[in-house]
């Protein structure tokens, strides 16, 4: 892609054919250059097994091209005809309590009946014999978020299939008895068709069980992802993408889903009630740049209000610049919303367009235009890097592992202690990249985990290696507890990087609800203190109150070139955090710059500095200069941001 991607959701079926010509003029208007097609029509252009309606997306196909604006052309298979379900009842989804649920919505399918994949298969490959060699067809838009709303079926042709893939993932039952630990209540297996599907049963469900499911699930959906992928490869050489959810979608592994698509695309929705919500944007562009390994692109994001939160808060004046141009600035090469043009019917009619209700006399449809216009002024970002010089570690099966029932709190969550730590690095105008624990760390000077439980050795030996090269490592509470299969490692609690922190924990101590620890540091935390136990690691601070006064609650040990600190307990932010991973960055050579507002982006991709003030007060930024690509204006002595503004300085 030689400039940035810019459109949305195309859905002409729900418009008479004379709007279709309207939409095409707007679109140039707009600058809009790419939109996704067709990712819901199955019931129009295949109305009976069989038989095909290629009129409407021809039409539409060859209006877009001779306008200028290339295609995502979308597989429809999260939306199966009415047919195809009537045909065949089997194919519908089963919920862990055994009821197949009902038509009416999309996704509503077993990822693992073959009915279903047989009926994919061969819509796509009508598809693709037909437009895979069409000059529009710029890109494949394979299905629409796998995962979403049937991440998990519950019937009896999917737990055949789970058997089947645990056969193949350990060969022989007594590996998986070994794996699992079912000798625990004596669960224990003597072939694996005596294996169910973790549906609705009483408390204490085997945690390695759910954890193969999980993985099993979200490799069924990468398989039908292949599939569709391999059928139109025969006809087209389009790269194709599916869309991610990406942080929002617990069950799908996309470290596991990266090497499949051709281009990492992703969903991002604010959510528009919580404060600050400019910063999970920004984990969740920084966390997609991550699987990705380099650029990507939003496939789906707002102009303004959604339609399925509580309370659905339209965006205010300048907002939607602010979030878009955050994406970029993040490593994003394409920005595509939901929809180009509102819907009048159906569950999405409220969520917010392109091109809305009211028309172009709208200040949406302006700040669309606008930012077609940015766009254009910004084609240098495209395929470049963003500097980061700091790395958070994420797992996808960590997030699962640590969620299961039976932990010693339910205030465990994975995505409080990992925002937790993102939100003090951002106000602190640090730029980070997301990072697996197995993967090469060499070139940060600082790793921080926030939430390890599931750390395989493995991982254990990546950070002992990457501390010892002269890396910082940071890491919180709970971590380093248990193996892949949700094994507790032998030799004490976070014995598994016992060489790497210098300590082991004897026990853990969750508080109350609402309780607030004291350190002797002046800090304070919440949720969690435990009984921390020294092995060459030196105590930075104590605790001063609580189950475990006196005893260390932030430790630092050297280790060979580099050191490795821990926080036993959730610190929180203004009293502490902020104030534990100032100490780590300093000690790292991590520079960040002095006297700006909490609120001010500054993000480096590439040779642009993006420059954006979330604040209601206008900042200015010392000891930067140069040229504002978007307005022109030169900048000597700092650079003035106004509040709600943006600069990309050259």
């Amino acid at each position: 892609m030689q400039t940035i991607r810019y459109g949305g959701d195309y859905n002409p079926e729900q418009w008479p054919e004379e709007v279709w010509r309207e939409d095409v003029r707007l679109m140039n208007e707009a600058g809009v250059n790419l939109v996704s097609l067709g990712v819901f029509n199955w019931g129009i252009i295949e109305p009976a097994p069989g038989e095909y309606d290629w009129s409407g997306l021809d039409a539409v196909i060859a209006l877009l091209h001779e306008g200028g604006i290339g295609v995502d052309l979308g597989t429809p298979t999260s939306a199966p005809p009415s047919w195809l379900r009537r045909a065949h009842p089997e194919i519908r989804l089963v919920d862990a309590e055994g009821r197949a649920l009902a038509s009416g919505s999309r996704h509503g399918v077993c990822p693992s009946h073959p009915v279903y994949a047989e009926a994919c298969a061969s819509i796509v490959e009508q598809l693709a014999a037909r437009y895979g060699s069409h000059p529009a067809v710029r890109m494949w838009h394979l299905h629409n978020e796998y995962g979403w709303a049937n991440v998990q079926c519950y019937c009896e042709v999917s737990a055949e299939a789970f058997r089947a893939w645990l056969a193949d993932k350990y060969g022989d039952v007594d590996r998986l008895n070994e794996a699992w630990g079912t000798a625990f209540w004596g669960l224990v297996y003597r072939g694996f068709d005596e294996v169910e599907a973790p549906a609705t049963a009483p408390p204490g469900v085997n945690p390695a069980l759910r954890l193969d499911w999980m993985r099993f699930s979200n490799d069924a959906h990468i398989g039908n992802y292949r599939l569709q992928r391999d059928v139109i490869a025969r006809h087209s050489a389009a790269p194709a993408t599916t869309n991610f959810m990406v942080p929002n979608c617990k069950d799908m592994d996309y470290f596991r889903w990266a090497p499949e698509v051709d281009v990492v695309s992703n969903n991002h929705y604010l959510i528009a009630e919580r404060e600050e919500h400019e910063i999970e944007l920004s984990m969740s562009a920084d966390l997609t740049r991550a699987v990705a390994g380099g650029p990507w692109m939003i496939m789906e994001h707002s102009t303004s209000a959604v339609n399925w939160q509580p309370r659905n808060i339209a965006k205010t004046p300048g907002e939607m610049r602010r979030n878009s141009l955050a994406h970029v600035a993040r490593g994003a090469d394409g920005l595509m919303f939901f929809q180009w043009r509102a819907s009048r019917a159906g569950a999405e009619k409220f969520h917010s367009a392109m091109l809305p209700h009211g028309g172009t006399d709208t200040q949406v449809w302006r700040d669309v235009v606008s930012l077609g216009d940015d766009l254009k002024k910004l084609a240098a970002v495209v395929g470049t890097d963003v500097t980061a010089e700091v790395a958070v570690l994420w797992d996808w099966e960590s997030w699962w592992a640590l969620e299961l029932e039976w932990r010693p709190t339910v205030e465990l969550e994975y995505r409080e202690r990992v925002e937790a730590y993102y939100s003090s690095l951002w106000k602190q105008h640090v730029t980070v990249d997301f990072a697996h624990p197995e993967a090469d760390l060499g070139r940060y000077k600082a790793v921080v985990a926030p939430s390890s439980y599931l750390l395989t050795a493995e991982a254990a030996k990546n950070l002992r290696g990457y501390v010892e090269g002269g890396g910082h490592l940071l890491v919180s509470y709970f971590s380093g507890i248990v193996d892949e299969h949700d094994t507790v490692h032998p030799g004490g609690h976070a014995s598994v990087l016992r060489d790497t922190l210098g300590l082991w924990v004897e026990e853990f101590h969750p508080v109350r609800e609402g309780a607030r620890l004291a350190l002797t540091s002046g800090a304070t935390g919440r949720i969690w203190s435990e009984h921390v136990r020294l092995d060459g690691a030196e105590a930075v601070a104590a605790f001063a109150d609580g189950p475990d006064a006196g005893r260390p609650a932030l430790t630092r040990h050297r280790v060979g070139a580099g050191s490795a600190w821990y926080a036993a307990t959730a610190l929180d932010h203004e009293t502490g955090l902020r104030e534990l991973l100032a100490g780590v960055l300093d000690a790292a050579g991590v520079r960040r710059p002095a006297n700006l507002p909490d609120r001010v982006e500054l993000v480096r991709r590439g040779s642009l500095s993006f420059l954006i003030n979330h604040g209601d007060q206008d900042a200015t930024v010392p000891d930067l200069r140069g040229t504002d690509v978007l307005t022109g204006d030169a900048h000597e002595d700092g650079v003035a941001v106004p509040a709600g503004g943006v600069v990309v300085l050259a």
